[in-house]
């Protein structure tokens, strides 16, 4: 071959990796996050990563598993229909064939509830919950007197991390991550005034010292730790509401929390620009839409934006994007590939925003 004719053929043999590089530059983690599959979706989730994920250069996948494996050290704690530990291999394989992170979420202090139904880990240690003296309701309707959303465990129990701990490493090292979403999101239940441990302390620092605790464990065997963001932003200041930003005070934890966090700052509504300010306070953060597409394609340029208009010291800390769906996989999995439809969404589901922010990176990254 002639040496003209071999550039030529180099170059084009080289295009993935440099349209690979552009992407990194511009945004070092895509993600998208979900509920970890029951185990009859398994392979049907392992078809999406392979096919869907991965050519769209998705880099990281947190997986929401909570109680759906069949823990060893706490059997105890397993969902009645649970993932073995071949399928999360299964899962762990198809991730590392195509250049995908995989980290396994446990939703910790808060979101121990939802609803009516407690949740496994309060339900089997009743003696870690918050607040006891709330009883759950037989119907449960949002206002109500007691101010229950989710239920939280008390950070300051002596042996709630004997148990929290146990099943946070064998999640990690059976999915052999590097990192582990703890997700404290939407904590409401926090320093309340009946707990005997908790009761007048600082509700910011409590947060912090949560966050700080679960860190600090993690850094042992060199795991990064990731939460949501919301709770470190201040709701009333903002405008942004009890939902998706603080009004218990737990917002002052953002100057107490370790920099070496990820921050997943999630809006679904607006694409408010809160990376900013949690980039100024030294934090790593992530941007997370679910089912709004438009509003997903803004906070997609605004994060290319930060990264290219930022000094050297800021430029990193803004991190990406990840896609997030709030249904089962399976029920995911249905709506995107047509199995299952909602007429009345107007085109804004979860599905939908995927599709539409991934083409708007690949355009980016052209």
């Amino acid at each position: 071959m002639n040496k003209p004719l071999f550039i030529i053929f180099y170059f084009l043999l080289s295009l993935p990796l440099y349209s690979q590089a552009k992407l990194d530059t511009l945004l070092p983690v895509r993600g998208f996050c979900i509920g970890a599959p029951q185990p009859k979706d398994v392979d049907r989730f392992i078809k999406f990563i392979n096919e869907e994920l991965a050519p769209r250069k998705v880099n990281t996948l947190i997986l929401r598993v909570d109680f759906n494996y069949q823990y060893e050290s706490h059997p105890e704690l397993r969902d009645s229909i649970a993932l073995s530990k071949k399928e999360v291999k299964k899962l762990v394989a198809a991730c590392r064939k195509n250049s995908i992170n995989i980290i396994p979420q446990i939703n910790l202090l808060g979101h121990q509830s939802w609803a009516n139904t407690t949740h496994n880990l309060l339900k089997k240690y009743p003696e870690f919950d918050e607040t006891p003296h709330v009883q759950m309701p037989a119907k449960y309707q949002w206002p109500n007197p007691d101010g229950l959303y989710c239920k939280s465990y008390c950070p300051l129990h002596p042996t709630v991390h004997n148990v929290v701990f146990d099943i946070v490493d064998e999640m990690c090292d059976v999915f052999g991550s590097n990192a582990f979403h703890a997700g404290m999101d939407e904590v409401f239940y926090l320093g309340d005034d009946k707990c005997p441990r908790c009761a007048g302390r600082d509700k910011a620092e409590l947060f912090a010292g949560e966050v700080r605790t679960i860190r600090d464990h993690l850094a042992q065997k060199n795991r990064k730790l990731w939460i949501w963001g919301d709770r470190l932003l201040d709701g009333k200041t903002t405008g942004l509401g009890m939902w998706e930003a603080s009004y218990n005070n737990t917002y002052r934890a953002i100057d107490l929390i370790p920099k070496d966090v990820m921050i997943c700052d999630w809006h679904y509504e607006r694409p408010d620009q809160t990376p900013v300010l949690f980039a100024m306070k030294g934090l790593q953060v992530i941007t997370c839409p679910w089912r709004m597409p438009k509003f997903a394609v803004l906070q997609t340029q605004d994060m290319v934006r930060f990264r290219a208009s930022s000094t050297p010291e800021m430029k990193d800390r803004y991190q990406g994007m990840m896609q997030t769906v709030w249904s089962s996989a399976g029920q995911f999995l249905d709506e995107y590939y047509g199995q299952a439809t909602n007429s009345n969404a107007n085109g804004n589901t979860a599905s939908n925003c995927f599709r539409t922010m991934y083409n708007e990176i690949t355009q980016l990254g052209k």
